[in-house]
């Protein structure tokens, strides 16, 4: 007897009025949602504009729907190809059958040509949504709990999902529930690519192939675990296969890009630190200065400016060297003549020099007589 387990939903559809609310599609759009708004915080902390993971988006998410749907319907054929099965099905996407190396594949064209029109490398693009997609698929494995599928073996665990259905196959009881295992994997794997990102500097497309890498470890031994129908290739699933082939390739390319292009994009978007962003207040990698040093500059120029101001001022007052002071009684110096670049002209002709005072009393009346 069963102590505790995890009950499945009597339905996966909840009803609004007339407006049907199907829990698969719903847990698709919420992860949706929640890989484009980390995707954001992360785009922007690597120097790029707010909004570009969204407008990106709108190519890579409709590419990813139908890559998805293609690779799960090629691969399980039989499901809507058979005799007695009807074709139509294959159209369903809402009852359920995503897989998610076609998502990741056909999403990654539709990224590409998103980034392309914007002028963006894809590569800085993937790395700052990989944790973002890791946590989407967490969250979007919860719709197959809503459909009752993709559950594992047998078991008596606490922790058990019930399955109630009897359609296509399926035998009422307790079985492993591998879709809350994956779930848990995928937040423990953004959970590492933002560790490793913030501790290793990771760039040039490294951190969405750890993420790829260890989705892939996790992604073997829990399909190992389910015991839903799928095709076999020497004892293993076809997806046991393809975890181990993709794994290989991610991390034979973490070594060949670090090893290439070790670092991390200096500019992950173009002209995105001009006058916005937290670009714009820093240095670039290459030296050239930002808005922010541009301020301090102009402060210099101004502080020089005003002292050159203050220098030509001394020297329009004359040769008496005491600015504002009168030479004679009630009169200043003379002020010379301005040439056409606004600076004293040089006199031809010297000024007499100043008569002793004694001249002036004395010698003065001779004078006029």
């Amino acid at each position: 007897m069963e102590l505790a387990y995890i009950p499945s939903p009597s339905s996966g559809v909840l009803y609004l009025g007339p407006v049907p609310l199907r829990g698969y599609a719903f847990c698709i759009i919420i992860g949706v949602f929640v890989a484009v708004w980390l995707g954001n915080k992360r785009w922007i902390a690597r120097g790029g504009r707010a909004g570009t993971v969204a407008d990106i988006a709108v190519w890579a998410v409709p590419f990813g729907l139908v890559g998805g749907r293609l690779y799960h319907v090629i691969t399980d054929y039989q499901l809507y190809f058979s005799e007695g099965r009807d074709w139509v099905d294959a159209f369903k996407i809402w009852e359920g059958g995503l897989g998610i190396w076609g998502a990741i594949a056909l999403g990654a064209l539709g990224a590409w040509i998103g980034c392309r029109r914007r002028g963006i490398p894809l590569p800085a693009y993937a790395d700052a949504i990989a944790p973002g997609i890791a946590i989407a698929q967490a969250i979007g494995r919860w719709g197959n709990w809503f459909n009752q599928e993709l559950y594992g073996r047998e078991t008596d665990l606490p922790w058990a999902v019930e399955i109630t259905s009897s359609a296509d196959g399926r035998m009422p009881g307790t079985y492993h529930p591998t879709f809350l295992y994956e779930s848990l994997w995928c937040i423990g794997v953004a959970l590492l690519v933002i560790w490793a990102d913030r501790r290793f500097n990771l760039g040039h497309g490294r951190a969405f192939a750890l993420y790829v890498a260890g989705y892939c470890a996790g992604r073997f031994w829990i399909e190992y675990m389910r015991v839903d129908e799928a095709h076999h290739i020497l004892g293993l699933r076809l997806n046991n296969w393809t975890a181990v082939l993709v794994f290989l390739l991610a991390v034979l390319y973490i070594v060949l890009s670090a090893r290439k292009r070790p670092g991390r994009e200096a500019v992950v978007e173009p002209g995105a630190g001009d006058g916005e962003g937290p670009a714009a207040d820093a240095k670039t990698a290459d030296g050239k200065t930002t808005d922010g040093d541009a301020t301090e500059k102009d402060a210099s120029a101004e502080e020089a400016s005003a002292e050159d101001a203050a220098t030509d001022d001394a020297t329009d007052t004359g040769d008496s060297g005491n600015p504002g002071k009168l030479d004679k009684p009630g009169k200043l110096d003379k002020p010379g003549k301005l040439d056409k670049s606004g600076k004293p002209e040089a006199s031809a002709e010297p000024e007499a020099a100043e008569e002793p005072e004694e001249s002036r009393d004395g010698a003065g009346s001779a004078k006029k007589a």
